[in-house]
């Protein structure tokens, strides 16, 4: 297995610049693991797919606007900081995993100054990970300074500055703890949760705040290789109790997004296969070759070729079929990534 087997050709102008709207109205590609043909639909279809007694979990987790833009204390040059979470067990308060940009230049002790907060270089990482200690001004917390000085992190590959920043957020989003948001989430509106659940469906919630390896390339020959960043994950009693009654009834636990996948998996390895409540860091990288413990189903976005999420829906759906649906959706014009349109594995 090479990382170059989860290669495929996107062109810029398949990967999607804004989101449509209503959020419901992209375009879904049905996907069924059986064999049976693939579908073009829309993702307001959904409810044709899920019946009652099924389980949808979503992750709330919700996006900070945490890229920042400052200047060097010392020579008045421009630096930028993406926070991607606090480090909550460091000795000093306020202090954050970063990735900094240049990241060459922020070496430790270098003060910054971005206005609302100044900051010090404490520590360097791999890959332009930096650790800072960052100090409020105007009795404010980092978290309130951010909501004022702060932009939503659009992945890269987005040119165009979202006009409204709530199109980056889900509408089940609650706490503040990402550096992206979970993008399969991003079609439901409130209104298609309520169909859904009158129907005869039951949402659960997980959160994984995601981190790094959103904007991390896999970079090795052979993907085995790779290592993921940790990431926060929480699995609540409750969603436990919910897959557990839905398993009783004969439903399906369908994942919205790959980041459920990696919660509820990663509560399964915890449990030494069975799934349990569970609160802590993941580094699970699924690969072809996974035996999944609790999902039956996925609702996903389209990815970038050659990552990690690639290779977790390949696990899913077996690779060639993944890259088959991919060249068709490519062929019928889909748009692809974080605001583009959807694809339902069943």
């Amino acid at each position: 297995m090479k990382t170059d087997d989860f290669d495929y050709p996107l062109t810029p102008e398949h990967i999607a610049q804004v989101p449509v709207e209503p959020r419901d109205s992209c375009r879904l590609l049905v996907l069924h693991r059986d064999g049976a043909p693939l579908e073009h639909r829309h993702f307001s279809d959904l409810d044709d797919y899920l019946r009652a007694g099924d389980l949808l979990v979503v992750n709330e987790t919700r996006v900070l606007p945490a890229r920042i833009r400052g200047v060097r204390a010392d020579t008045g040059g421009t630096v930028e900081l993406l926070l991607l979470r606090e480090l909550t067990d460091a000795a000093t308060p306020d202090t954050w995993e970063c990735l900094g940009k240049p990241a060459k230049r922020l070496r430790p002790g270098i003060d910054l100054d971005f206005g609302l907060l100044t900051a010090r270089v404490t520590e360097t990482g791999a890959e332009g990970l930096r650790t800072v200690q960052f100090t409020p001004q105007d009795s404010l917390t980092v978290r309130d300074a951010l909501h004022r000085i702060g932009r939503m992190p659009l992945p890269p590959y987005i040119k165009s500055r979202a006009s409204n920043p709530e199109q980056y957020q889900t509408v089940y989003a609650t706490d503040e703890h990402s550096a992206a948001a979970p993008t399969a989430g991003l079609h439901f509106t409130g209104q298609m949760l309520d169909r859904l659940q009158a129907a005869g469906v039951r949402i659960a919630r997980v959160r994984l705040d995601v981190g790094l390896d959103t904007f991390r390339p896999v970079t090795v020959d052979d993907p085995s290789e790779h290592r993921i960043h940790t990431e926060h994950y929480c699995v609540p009693a409750d969603v436990v109790d919910a897959v557990n009654e839905t398993r009783a009834v004969g439903g399906r636990v369908i994942a919205v997004g790959t980041t459920v996948v990696r919660s509820l998996e990663s509560a399964a390895r915890a449990g030494g296969g069975e799934l349990i409540a569970a609160d802590g860091a993941t580094d699970l990288f699924i690969l072809p070759g996974y035996r999944f413990a609790v999902v039956d189903a996925l609702i996903t976005n389209f990815h970038v070729p050659k990552s990690t999420l690639m290779m977790l829906v390949s696990a899913f759906a077996g690779r060639t079929r993944i890259l088959d649906a991919y060249a068709a959706a490519l062929a019928a014009d889909y748009r692809f990534l974080s605001f583009g349109d959807a694809m339902l594995i069943l």
